[in-house]
């Protein structure tokens, strides 16, 4: 796992505010703002390079929304 893929689990599921993410109840965080969030936090991440990320994960650690503009850490079954 890159060392994008594993900060984006550490925000996305256990520590959001580490860079001042908001997470709403059912765990999506808009895109644009992560991206923002992360580049303040020296962590810049394109969205095309986050889309790899989220496509090429093995356990498929992370969910998309339809649209595309939400990115939540995958719900486990």
């Amino acid at each position: 796992m890159s060392k994008e893929s594993k900060f984006l689990s550490l925000v996305l599921r256990h520590k959001p505010e580490e860079i001042g993410l908001q997470v709403d109840k059912h765990g999506w965080v808009d895109v644009d703002q992560l991206l923002r969030k992360m580049k303040k936090a020296n962590r810049k991440l394109s969205r095309e390079e986050l889309v790899q990320i989220v496509e090429a994960n093995e356990k498929k650690r992370f969910t998309l929304s339809e649209d595309g503009l939400k990115i939540r850490a995958a719900l486990v079954a």
